[in-house]
């Protein structure tokens, strides 16, 4: 295509003008393009150099590292001033004193209370004779005060006054709060005592010995003793009581039943003598009367003899098996003793008001020797004792078939009943149940359901 002279200068001024906006643009691209770079750069200048940020980031491991072991120790650190604390607070705080001290265990073995009151007599006298020897609180130096030796002694004995009143108010104060869920905490604590006055007047030189701090803990062990003595004896007594009452009821139903065979005595006497003298129609009516006295008499000379058998032989008696679902639960029984003549009487009086609902009686086993078969049964279930802290709560915690195995063994001839009536139980748990059924139904009754 051929272009004339006159459109030679406007073709070539388009084609300078096409050639500078493509510079152009292309120069913007390029300017677009290496500001992008730049800022990618600036932002991740940090990680280009790949050394320095793997030395970065090891350098941030080895300090949280040291961080870290810096915090385990400041926790194991703080973790024993804690137990530590843990421990002294249990020392002064009865209610966390049982958990933490554990059960107390008995230093001694006396046969009576008067026994441990004759202990703490002479531990108290020992105690008098260290004081007044010197053996109770020493000094392990000689003080001056002003160049004067005498001085210093009189300083060294108001010191040692001191902290013999501290210590003695101590263990007095311990000695005399000690109960049976506290007393081991009671040891730490005048333990705790002696170590604190001992660290108060370690720069005086001024020790408490340890052989007053021993007689001190015995003192505080024979004193709980004592007292733990004196309520076994309370309950000694009190069951002595119960079992005189017992031998008492027993002699006053024997004369009951001397007084019961003699009056049938008398009456079958006078029927007899009046049956003597009439004949005819009367004589059967009378002979009838007197079968009836004569068997009459033969109950009532039954009970004599049995109560006179009792009475004289002291280890005869009856074993009662009782339970009771509505004041225990399932599966516990009471296995006990009773002398009385009618054993059902001592089932009732242990059903009376001290507690919610009446037992069941599952067995009573007359025996001449009812201790040894007491006790029989009680060591067949020894491990499952409900009280195994004391041996007059007679209660364990057995099904009635492994007690009636052992009562099939140890006394083949004697019943056992499997029966669990709890009447007034159930119909306290039913009319429960139906107060409860009754309120549902007025909520109904009340809002009733749209459909």
């Amino acid at each position: 295509m051929e272009y004339t002279s006159e459109q030679l200068p406007a073709i070539a001024a388009l084609i300078i003008l096409a050639l500078f906006s493509l510079s152009s643009f292309t120069l913007y691209r390029l300017w677009r393009e290496r500001r992008t770079r730049v800022a990618l750069e600036t932002r991740f200048s940090g990680i280009f150099d790949v050394d320095a940020e793997i030395n970065r980031l090891e350098k941030q491991a080895n300090d949280q590292k040291i961080e870290i072991e810096i915090l385990r120790s400041d926790y194991r650190e703080k973790r024993m001033i804690y137990d530590q604390l843990i421990k002294e607070v249990a020392i002064f705080d009865e209610k966390l004193a049982f958990s933490e001290m554990g059960v107390y265990e008995p230093h001694f073995d006396f046969s009576d209370s008067e026994a441990y009151k004759a202990a703490i007599g002479n531990i108290r006298e020992l105690q008098k004779q260290l004081i007044s020897k010197g053996g109770a609180v020493i000094c392990t130096i000689e003080w001056s005060v002003d160049g004067s030796k005498s001085k210093g002694k009189t300083m060294t004995a108001r010191n040692i006054r001191l902290a013999l009143r501290a210590f003695n108010n101590e263990c007095d104060a311990a000695i005399a709060n000690a109960r049976w869920n506290n007393v081991n905490a009671m040891e730490k604590r005048i333990i705790h005592a002696q170590e604190q006055i001992d660290k108060l007047n370690a720069s005086n030189k001024i020790y408490i010995t340890q052989e007053y701090l021993r007689s001190k803990l015995q003192e505080l062990y024979v004193t709980h003793e004592y007292r733990e003595k004196l309520k076994e004896e309370r309950e000694e007594r009190a069951e002595a009581a119960r079992l005189a009452r017992e031998e008492q009821k027993l002699l006053h139903d024997m004369e009951k039943a001397c007084e019961e065979e003699e009056h049938y005595e008398k009456l079958l006497a006078k029927a007899r003598s009046e049956a003597a003298k009439i004949a005819g129609p009367q004589l059967e009516a009378f002979t009838q009367q007197i079968k009836t006295l004569e068997s009459d008499l033969a109950e009532a000379h039954a009970r004599f003899a049995r109560a006179q058998a009792m009475a004289e032989k002291t280890r005869s008696g009856y074993v009662y098996i009782i339970s009771n679902i509505g004041s225990f639960g399932s599966d516990v029984i009471k296995i006990g003793l009773t002398r009385r003549l009618d054993p059902v009487d001592r089932v009732r009086e242990l059903g009376d008001a001290s507690v919610p609902f009446a037992f069941d009686t599952h067995a009573i086993i007359y025996s001449e020797d009812a201790p040894a078969l007491e006790r029989a049964l009680h060591n067949e279930f020894e491990e499952v004792r409900v009280n195994a802290r004391n041996y007059r709560k007679e209660f364990f915690r057995a099904s009635l078939d492994d007690v009636e195995k052992a009562v099939k063994r140890l006394s083949p001839d004697a019943s056992f009943f499997r029966d669990i009536e709890a009447q007034e139980y159930h119909e306290t748990i039913a009319r429960r149940q139906n107060e409860l059924e009754r309120a549902a139904t007025q909520e109904r009754v009340k809002f009733p359901e749209t459909i």
